[in-house]
């Protein structure tokens, strides 16, 4: 097995300090180094502690030897593309992400910015953290079946008002939705 700290650790953004003091209990920026290069032995503890630090499911820190993975190359700069010093794995930013199930909208009309054959990736969240996502697209369901899609601009106690992404539509207000989902990614073929 190889292991994949440095690189989710990269992708996220965080410095060995700060991984370390994510870690419960805290630890070393030194332990966390050594536990990357694999001078030290990752356990299954060691697995969850920095699993949780990171905000990822520990089975993400580590894949098998010969499992082929997506190697970021390069990088684009305000001089251009650039090789990086070595290739590190490219992991997609809903794997980065903790919490909620994702969803997936598949886009057959095109409206606003989403043009026909789009899908937009989407983390399910509790209702209650909808104030947390105004003017975010979301996706919420509705009586029979139904759902509702468009950028969330209010929210009054458990009343939740979209505003679709087509011109001219009104606004759609939803009574107490079970769960809304936020949009994440994006994917469009070129």
């Amino acid at each position: 097995m190889i292991n994949r700290i440095r690189d989710i650790r990269k992708q996220k953004g965080m410095t060995l300090s700060e991984v370390a003091a994510a870690c419960s209990p805290p630890t070393t920026a030194q332990t966390i180094g050594r536990l990357e290069t694999g001078m030290r032995n990752l356990s299954l503890v060691w697995m969850n502690r920095i699993g949780a630090a990171l905000g990822v499911d520990p089975q993400m820190l580590v894949k098998p030897v010969d499992a082929p993975q997506t190697q970021v190359i390069a990088r684009l700069t305000d001089t251009g593309a650039e090789s990086l010093a070595s290739p590190r794995d490219a992991i997609l930013p809903t794997d980065l992400l903790e919490g909620g199930t994702l969803v997936c909208l598949a886009i057959e009309t095109g409206q606003g910015e989403y043009r026909s054959g789009d899908q937009l990736w989407m983390r399910q969240v509790a209702p209650d953290r909808a104030a947390a996502l105004v003017n975010r697209d979301v996706l919420a369901p509705r009586s029979g079946g139904r759902f509702a899609f468009g950028r969330l601009i209010n929210r009054q106690g458990n009343l939740v008002a979209l505003l679709p992404p087509g011109i001219g539509q009104r606004q759609i207000v939803i009574d107490n939705p079970a769960w809304l989902a936020v949009a994440e990614m994006l994917v469009r073929r070129l």
